[in-house]
């Protein structure tokens, strides 16, 4: 968590309003909340019992800066209609389990969802130049590729391109512990 964090205070807002694109348990929302007190954090998953989750953690940890969780499926088109504008958008290791069409559907709606000056944070495991670095992603990818042809590791040119074509820029990466890369991309203002 720790890395991420430190991400975020290199990169994100100071504040405003935070999506969490698949949140999960909630356990990341919580530090990020404590991390950076000034952004609202609106916290989302597709699963009831994940939702159910973030909101122990959430109430547990008591932070005024957490908002209910989101019953939200990024990968749906039209989302971005119905929420936002975001300061911050974050996803945390999906697009790998998602399809290309999916990750593409994503990043259009995230961009259409932020506030002019925000900012997109993507974070997970990626091909660099079409290659995997190392024999552990080589192994997961080929898994999951195996368990649906569909899905798997994403290229960072690809990423680049698609984020692009979002109208999102400039576009940074940082590499992050693990072999997992983060993609910033910020909405330019008019």
């Amino acid at each position: 968590l720790a890395p991420l964090c430190d991400l975020l205070a290199d990169h994100a807002p100071r504040s405003g309003r935070a999506l969490e694109i698949a949140s999960g348990t909630g356990q990341h929302v919580i530090g990020f909340a404590k991390r950076l007190p000034g952004l609202t954090w609106q916290p989302s998953d597709i699963d009831t019992a994940r939702r159910a989750s973030i909101g122990a953690h959430a109430a547990a940890a008591d932070l005024p800066n957490i908002a209910p969780a989101l019953p939200l499926d990024a990968t749906q088109a039209g989302w971005s209609a119905e929420h936002g504008p975001f300061n911050l958008i974050l996803l945390i290791n999906l697009l790998h389990l998602i399809s290309t069409e999916a990750t593409k559907t994503l990043i259009t709606e995230a961009a259409r969802a932020l506030a002019p000056g925000g900012t997109l944070i993507l974070y997970g495991p990626f091909k660099r130049g079409g290659e995997l670095t190392s024999p552990g992603d080589t192994r997961f990818d080929a898994e999951l590729r195996a368990a649906d042809p569909e899905i798997g590791y994403k290229d960072d040119l690809d990423m680049a391109r698609w984020l692009s074509d979002a109208g999102l820029s400039p576009i940074d990466r940082a590499e992050m512990p693990a072999n997992n890369l983060a993609f910033i991309a910020r909405k330019p203002r008019p």
